[in-house]
């Protein structure tokens, strides 16, 4: 939890770096957080806390994800390989899984 509140504090940080244990702690208590909001939003029949989330955390989410391609040596665009289906959804996930 202290590693999802810590990218929280850098949200706008594009520039830095982000180690593998700050970026994938993050990632789970993200999916983890989502799953839970779209919970409520079907328990209460409203699509609003799910957005609500969604939009609050897309920008830290967008920076962290630019932050960890720094440390393999490459840029933070290359998150943009993601828009291609399938096989950029993979390469992205290989180039924030390398050291």
């Amino acid at each position: 939890m202290v590693n999802f509140i810590n990218t929280l504090t850098n949200y706008a940080d594009f520039a830095g770096r982000t180690g593998r244990n700050d970026f994938w702690m993050f990632v789970p208590f993200y999916v983890v957080l989502s799953i839970v909001a779209g919970a409520i939003d079907f328990v209460l029949g409203i699509g609003l806390v799910s957005l609500i989330y969604s939009l609050a955390l897309l920008l830290p989410l967008v920076a962290v994800v630019a932050r960890r391609p720094h440390d393999t040596g490459r840029s933070g665009w290359w998150q943009l390989v993601s828009l291609v289906p399938v096989v950029g959804l993979l390469g992205l996930i290989w180039f924030v899984a390398q050291q």
